[in-house]
């Protein structure tokens, strides 16, 4: 009698015993499964973060100028596409923009050409070596801000104001080089955040044409009136963003 109570206990204890390492490996299983299920999520919020900061980084708020130095107001920047040219001795040579006088207005003289094809063509005078050009922005017809040079340096755009002037290339629609209502926006909040951030006003803001006597932009030398307004609308916008 007594040896079968005591088989009894054995087989109970056995039985206690497999439980208990039965529960502890589910526990363990569970554990692993919560664990693998924190790290996914945590794997997708890095992921997710990483995604955000580079369209941070990389948006066109204005804020992706990265080769610009120093503290920047991005206060009523239009969108940028950073388009940087090579530096090369036709298009960018990388000299230094060391105090910014005046803001120059140009036309690209190529109509229903885009920003990025405007800027594509001064990235191929560093092979084409035909002339030296560029533009340190390009308004495109959808409104949309090319910038091909840093507001460090100078570009070749005005001739003997290349040395302490910012330069802006806009893109029309036709022959009348008259801009639409998109470049038209985008010139004006593009002209007048660079006054505002480089301390200028509207009266600093003169065309190629009062440079050189050329016919640039084209719809502003010849329709006085429009370019008046444009000046007006700029110094308007300065206001808003000074207030």
């Amino acid at each position: 009698m007594s040896g079968r109570r005591t088989g009894g206990r054995n087989r109970q204890g056995s039985r206690t015993v497999h439980r208990r390492r039965m529960t502890r490996q589910r526990r363990r299983q569970q554990l692993i499964r919560r664990s693998m299920i924190v790290l996914c999520i945590a794997f997708l919020c890095i992921i997710g973060l990483i995604f955000l900061c580079k369209k941070l980084f990389f948006s066109q708020t204005g804020k992706n100028m990265v080769q610009e130095t120093g503290q920047i107001d991005w206060t009523g920047a239009p969108e940028l596409d950073v388009e940087l040219l090579d530096v090369n001795e036709y298009s960018r040579p990388g000299t230094t923009l060391k105090q910014v006088n005046g803001i120059v207005i140009h036309y690209t003289a190529n109509p229903g050409s885009s920003a990025m094809a405007n800027r594509d063509y001064f990235e191929g005078l560093k092979d084409a070596h035909t002339t030296k050009a560029s533009s340190h922005f390009i308004v495109g017809l959808e409104g949309e801000v090319v910038q091909c040079i840093p507001t460090t340096e100078i570009a070749y755009a005005s001739n003997d104001r290349n040395g302490d002037t910012i330069s802006i290339e806009c893109c029309h629609p036709d022959d009348t080089g008259a801009f639409n209502t998109v470049t038209y926006q985008s010139m004006v909040q593009l002209t007048a955040w660079l006054c505002n951030r480089f301390g200028l006003t509207s009266q600093d803001v003169i065309r190629h044409y009062d440079v050189t006597g050329k016919i640039c932009p084209k719809y502003f030398v010849e329709h006085e009136d429009a370019w008046e307004q444009f000046k007006a609308d700029v110094q308007q916008q300065i206001g808003v963003l000074a207030s």
